[in-house]
């Protein structure tokens, strides 16, 4: 019982990357709209943000899974 509570807060690490990458998105949109120039610079820098966040969600699922089957 304890473990799947463990599970499932382990897993709400998805919520928060989600949301992360949500406002990085509409931030780099805004970002590009204002200075179409730099849209290079901007993307490579969303892409690794977005890569990071998931990573951290990633992890979370994985903890989840750790605690229900070890």
């Amino acid at each position: 019982m304890t473990a799947a509570i463990g599970a499932g807060i382990a897993v709400l690490t998805g919520i928060g990357a989600g949301l992360g990458i949500g406002i990085a998105t509409s931030k780099a949109t805004e970002a590009i709209a204002r200075q179409p120039e730099a849209e290079g610079k901007i993307s490579k820098a969303l892409l690794l943000g977005c890569a990071l966040a998931e990573a951290t969600a990633i992890y979370g699922f994985v903890i989840s899974l750790l605690i229900l089957f070890l």
